[in-house]
């Protein structure tokens, strides 16, 4: 009997859906045909690929209502942010048919020679895989410019938003893209090794967990195959003596429980210097009460289920393991009686390094909140981490804030008296355990052209 793939509501733990797995029998021949897609997709103008993300951005608006509730049913996202996924999918869409022949256009050099010049041109095939937490946003964000740049792609998408990874590919075919310049893969990750060494794949982009990362970076590198890796966070927020408390604590607040807590770049340890840490744990702790759980499905509901009773659990863990280590819950902490994967806002002060709050990635409604005696240690324990994604400072002293950004804290963005957020006009990664490379923005497209020298002597 041929294995399938469960989609699970997580909202009810009701079978959403049921899809089949494929072997490397059914995905072999996909990826012939966007390799063969590959060589009329590359010939194409600017212009004409320009054309088909502009239609695709107008379907986007046009469908987000659709798109949202699939999101909801799949992995639990409130409606109303998963409309706000579709309106920033149509964005990158948009930004990258306007700046692409800019971003890719030959840039001369002054040599002795009598003509050089620097040409971007595509590789081919690239091999995408994907999370479920932005199961729109992460594939379209990647994809608008690789796809742009003239490569064609395939995805492997989480296996509890299959739905969401066939609607996709839809897109693309009503949008009116070539046959097979895009194609999703119905399989689970037992196929990715192989995948990723098929000849005709010639890169591999992956936004997933630390684990995932590793094991995706060694078969990429074992194949001798450029991979871009976006991988977890534990981004530092610190708030300064001088910082507008308010200000602070609304940013926390919506960075940290955006789509639940479920987001790499989300606010995850908060250090406050000692003078504010009062002022800042009274008022943190009122947001924090504020998001209540609700249905998906409801258009007011700003905070749903997570996306698997498994990953809550692991999260619930993570907090009752802090606890035992030191960490003072302060508001949550508990597995609701309830069907579901539902988890409510919890806050954790006290929280120290060595602890799981501290040393480890909580992805899901977590504050911690972690006390330091001045600025230095304040710095000293935003950088005391293996992850390098996000960052922020909260300072009324625009000059520091802007110093402490660019030079001291140690991350792929960091923004001063605001919060980390993905925009296609802008670089995205991470350092360190967070991954290599970048998406979006002009580097985002450099990652899978070839860089090529030409010379004419």
């Amino acid at each position: 009997m041929k294995n399938t793939i469960k989609s699970i509501n997580p909202a009810n733990e009701l079978l959403q859906n049921e899809f089949p797995d494929w072997s490397m029998t059914e995905i072999t021949p996909i990826i012939d045909a966007v390799d063969d897609a590959f060589l009329q997709w590359q010939q194409y103008s600017f212009s004409q690929r320009a054309q088909c993300f502009n239609a695709m951005a107008v379907l986007l608006r046009e469908r987000k209502s659709d798109y949202a509730l699939l999101m909801a049913n799949e992995m639990g996202k409130p409606v109303s942010q998963g409309e706000a996924e579709a309106e920033k999918c149509a964005w990158v869409c948009e930004h990258y048919a306007q700046h692409s022949e800019h971003y890719l256009q030959e840039r001369p050099v002054d040599t002795e020679h009598s003509e050089s010049f620097i040409s971007f041109k595509p590789l081919g095939v690239i091999y995408m895989i994907m999370p479920w937490n932005f199961p729109f946003w992460q594939v379209i964000r990647g994809a608008a410019p690789t796809i742009m740049a003239g490569n064609t792609m395939v995805l492997k998408h989480a296996s509890n938003v299959l739905g969401c990874a066939i609607a996709i590919e839809q897109l693309f075919k009503d949008a009116g893209f070539p046959e097979h310049v895009f194609r999703s893969l119905l399989t689970g990750s037992h196929t990715s090794a192989d995948i990723i060494a098929h000849p005709k794949i010639r890169a591999v982009t992956l936004t997933g967990s630390e684990r995932a990362g590793q094991q995706v970076a060694s078969q990429a590198g074992h194949c001798l195959k450029k991979s871009v890796l976006e991988l977890g966070g534990s981004d530092p927020y610190i708030i300064l003596e001088d910082a507008d408390i308010d200000l602070a604590v609304a940013s926390c607040g919506a960075s940290r429980m955006l789509n639940g807590g479920q987001v790499c770049i989300a606010a995850k340890r908060f250090i406050v210097v000692a003078s504010r840490l009062a002022e800042f744990e009274e008022k943190i702790l009122l947001l924090m009460q504020s998001y209540q759980l609700g249905d998906p499905l409801d258009p007011k509901t700003n905070f749903g289920p997570m996306a698997k009773v498994t990953l809550r659990d692991q999260l619930h863990q993570q907090v009752l393991k802090s606890i035992e280590q030191g960490a003072v819950l302060k508001l949550g902490g508990h597995i609701p009686k309830q069907k579901g994967a539902w988890y409510p806002a919890t806050v954790l002060t006290q929280v120290k390094p060595g602890m799981s709050a501290f040393d480890e990635e909580l992805f899901g409604p977590v504050a911690t909140i972690i006390s330091a005696k001045d600025e230095a240690e304040a710095i000293a324990l935003a950088n005391n981490s293996d992850f390098g994604l996000g960052g922020a400072v909260f300072t009324q002293d625009i000059d520091k804030g802007r110093r402490l950004a660019r030079d001291v804290i140690i991350a792929g963005t960091c923004v001063v008296n605001g919060f980390v957020k993905s925009d296609p006009r802008l670089p995205f990664g991470g350092i360190k355990r967070s991954g290599y490379g970048r998406e979006i923005g002009e580097f985002g497209i450099m990652e899978f052209v070839n860089i090529k020298t030409v010379v004419v002597s």
